[in-house]
């Protein structure tokens, strides 16, 4: 079945002849007649009755007539839809994050955003980790994503925030000098790490500089981490980001040899965007991300 033929039973029916509806159709009477012709082979009942007088409907023409304009309404808002998308009043962004990205960064940017293009939605996407960012990408569930680079070549990526690794000690703490060591960490053996695979990189950056501390990675919400912490439980590293609200008591470190997350947002290469995907895309390769997250700590 063809739009061309929807369109032609709803002149037919309109105007009662073939000539006219030709006429509005900017089509040949022959090619209407054909178009009404192979649409009641596919059907297989007749949709009008032809006489001197014109084409009169059959009673089931009548009900065939109801839902080709109920399809040809849904194309036209299809249209309009499509056409909403394609400019800036209107259209809908898609944006997979994490948790503490989505947190203390994006609620920002989203509010910049709006004022500049009120008529755009958009909407977060909240994942547990960057590998499922990524899948969200991969499977056309979010336009842009906030995931750690260097990515695969699936991708096209840009740097908006290094975000570095804080060692969190409990209150009652005893540290005799200004920086802290490995040996410090060690006595509150075993450190709560990020839960994998967000914590990977502090994973793969211990195994290769201090492969002696013993390690806990399996709490998913890092809150938890911080409490257990506060009440002096154990020791921890985690994102600076991630930790934040860091309760006073709690004794922040920079780790003895230092290590960032360098997170980017992300799309998938060669896909087609709306214009909207780019408007956000641009204004978050220039929203001050690290000043967002400096007043955050």
């Amino acid at each position: 079945m063809k739009i061309s033929q929807l369109r032609a039973i709803v002149a037919v029916a309109e105007y009662g002849n073939f000539s006219e509806a030709a006429l509005e159709l900017h089509l040949t009477q022959p090619a209407v007649s054909h178009a009404i012709a192979t649409l009641e082979e596919e059907l297989g009942v007749p949709l009008f009755a032809r006489g001197r007088h014109g084409a009169v409907l059959t009673p089931a023409g009548e009900r065939i007539l109801y839902h080709a304009k109920q399809a040809m309404q849904h194309l036209e808002m299809m249209q309009r839809e499509a056409n909403l998308h394609k400019g800036l009043h209107g259209g809908h962004v898609r944006i997979a994050v994490f948790r503490s990205v989505a947190t203390h960064l994006m609620p920002k940017a989203i509010a910049q955003f709006h004022d500049q293009f009120p008529e755009v939605a958009v909407t977060i996407i909240e994942c547990l980790a960057y590998t499922d960012v990524e899948l969200c990408l991969r499977e056309g569930r979010a336009d842009l994503g906030i995931t750690y680079i260097p990515t695969s070549q699936e991708f096209e990526a840009w740097e908006i925030l290094r975000d570095e690794y804080v060692a969190l000690l409990p209150p009652n703490a005893k540290i005799s000098t200004p920086e802290i060591t490995w040996q410090d960490l060690a006595v509150y053996s075993p450190i709560l790490l990020s839960c994998l695979p967000c914590g990977r990189p502090l994973h793969n950056h211990l195994k290769n500089i201090a492969p002696f501390l013993n390690t806990i990675a399996d709490i998913q919400e890092d809150s938890t981490v911080v409490s257990m912490v506060n009440q002096g439980l154990k020791a921890a590293i985690l994102p600076r980001l991630a930790a934040v609200p860091i309760p006073p008591n709690v004794q922040v470190y920079t780790l003895p040899i230092p290590l960032e997350r360098v997170m980017g947002v992300a799309i998938l290469s060669n896909a087609l965007q709306v214009p909207a995907v780019f408007k956000f895309l641009e204004m978050l390769r220039r929203f001050d991300f690290y000043r967002l997250a400096q007043s955050t700590y």
